[in-house]
């Protein structure tokens, strides 16, 4: 089975004025299709700088990185602008929706840059595709500000999703979202991911790695950890015990 991430020795130094900042040193990682991974460390651990490189945003300063056995190391800007949206779908924690736009056209956005043309009909056949799989297909037509905080977080994953990407770049996707509705876009993911949808996550919250399947830990730059997550939560469980616990709350009459 061919990899869909190698990374091999990693290394990125920033220049701060006379000092050299080693964000990222000797990272190695193989991500196989149909993983579900959690990236943690602590602020400054590199995990952001790790993302943006796996997400083609940032070049590394030395090593290499193999995405669907292709080396993006060396590859030019426009090459790198194909690579994003060809084969890597984006979900951030601030939603990035276009606020004067519905959801609809939200998720159609994605398809109006690649390289291929696409018909108006196909445009909207694909964006409600992808609105059904997160369960929206019924808002198309709304805009951000009706939306609620886990709506948009769905639109979101459904505009990553509409170009039919190989990777699922999620960057603390639950951070802006309060515990029931974290859990909901967890149960988005675990869904997308028992599809088959390869899922690379940057998050600080211990319970919501335990969602994923893989959890992967940086300090100080280096991979420090690399775990299979045992007793891994489920979001249909973890959502049937906060209904009960909401329940019993209202019958002892306590918020």
């Amino acid at each position: 089975m061919q990899l869909v991430v190698k990374l091999t020795d990693i290394h990125k130094t920033y220049s701060n004025g006379e000092i050299a900042v080693r964000a990222v040193r000797g990272v190695s990682l193989d991500i196989f299709p149909g993983e579900f991974v959690a990236l943690m460390g602590a602020s400054g651990s590199g995990k952001s700088t790790l993302m943006n490189t796996l997400g083609c945003l940032d070049r590394p300063t030395s090593g290499t990185y193999l995405l669907d056995g292709i080396d993006v190391s060396n590859l030019d800007r426009n090459e790198l602008a194909d690579i994003r949206n060809q084969k890597l779908g984006f979900v951030f924690q601030g939603f990035n929706l276009l606020s004067r736009t519905t959801a609809l056209e939200n998720v159609e956005l994605p398809m109006l840059y690649g390289d291929k043309r696409i018909s108006s009909s196909e445009l909207r056949k694909r964006a409600m595709e992808a609105l059904e799989i997160v369960g929206l297909a019924q808002r198309f037509d709304h805009y951000p500000s009706q939306l609620s905080g886990g709506q948009q977080q769905r639109v979101a994953i459904a505009r990553a999703l509409v170009n039919r990407p190989q990777v699922l770049l999620a960057d603390e996707p639950t951070g802006n979202l309060d515990s029931k509705t974290s859990v909901e876009v967890m149960g988005v993911f675990q869904k997308l991911n028992d599809q088959g949808i390869t899922i690379l996550m940057v998050t600080h919250e211990l319970d919501i790695a335990r969602y994923c399947k893989r959890n992967l830990i940086l300090r100080d730059g280096k991979l420090v950890s690399d775990v299979l997550v045992q007793n891994r939560l489920n979001s249909a469980d973890e959502l049937r015990k906060l209904a009960e616990a909401e329940a019993r709350a209202k019958l002892t009459g306590h918020d």
